[in-house]
């Protein structure tokens, strides 16, 4: 693993035209030198808790396709997970799935929020600057997808679907994206799969999508599908497709600018 500083995100596709900003929070597993390993081996260090295997590739595949800015997260969610907020006790997890995070442990008030000021802060504010400017440049209101990848097998249970397509509270674009899914018949896709705001993953559509009246979707996708450059690329393709038909016909939000 390369080592990097604090470089908690990325931003590609500016010169994008659609109405639309991607986002990928967890498309990095660097962890800053200063941090060393956080107590984990290369086996932890690599594997589903410290990132989203595949998803940055399909994340810029999906830019690439669909014409649009995309924002990345340039460390592990290990060193901090940018889809949560402070309080949320995994936004800086002791332990995740079955791997202990001696660097992460018992971590006074102070040093939380050290990670969560180099982190999470320019993080967020990237996502606002970039939606702020994709609505300039387009004249209305744009739509937020984020894009994450989870494993065929969690905690022992094996994982049927291959697709999900998640919501806050407004489930509109999310119930398009499987309509036009399940429609083309290629993958088990489903609705609240495997996760749901319920479990509180959908912190980056409440804050920048539902939250600014714009559409917002989260995109599971299973990471042995897309466990390789190359077939995370061909899912790319996939899913522009797919996102393509349900940005067209899924009703606009509530509180989007006409």
């Amino acid at each position: 693993m390369a080592e990097c500083g604090w470089t908690a995100v990325e931003i590609t596709g500016t010169a994008g035209a659609a109405p639309l900003v991607l986002v990928c929070e967890h498309a990095s597993r660097a962890i800053p030198p200063e941090l060393g390993t956080l107590g984990l081996d290369a086996e932890a260090r690599s594997a589903h808790v410290a990132w989203d295997i595949g998803a940055a590739v399909l994340a810029r595949r999906l830019s690439e396709r669909l014409d649009a800015p995309l924002v990345s997260g340039g460390l592990s969610r290990l060193v901090y997970d940018c889809n949560r907020p402070l309080s949320a006790p995994d936004s800086i997890p002791a332990r995740s799935e079955r791997w202990d995070v001696p660097g992460n442990r018992d971590l006074d008030e102070a040093a939380r929020r050290a990670r969560f000021e180099r982190v999470h802060e320019p993080f967020h504010a990237a996502v606002a600057d970039v939606c702020r400017r994709q609505e300039r440049r387009c004249g209305r209101a744009i739509d937020l997808v984020t894009v994450h990848s989870f494993t065929p097998v969690y905690l022992g249970v094996s994982r049927a679907v291959e697709i999900g397509f998640l919501h806050h509270a407004d489930a509109a674009l999310a119930r398009a994206a499987l309509a036009a899914e399940v429609a083309r018949g290629a993958y088990r896709a489903a609705l609240d799969e495997p996760y749901s705001a319920a479990d509180g993953v959908t912190y980056t559509l409440a804050r920048h999508g539902e939250s600014e009246g714009r559409r917002a979707l989260m995109i599971e996708v299973r990471n042995d599908l897309i466990a390789d450059d190359e077939a995370a690329a061909r899912m790319g393709d996939h899913l522009a497709q797919t996102l393509a038909r349900a940005l067209a016909e899924a009703p606009q939000a509530a509180g989007a600018a006409p």
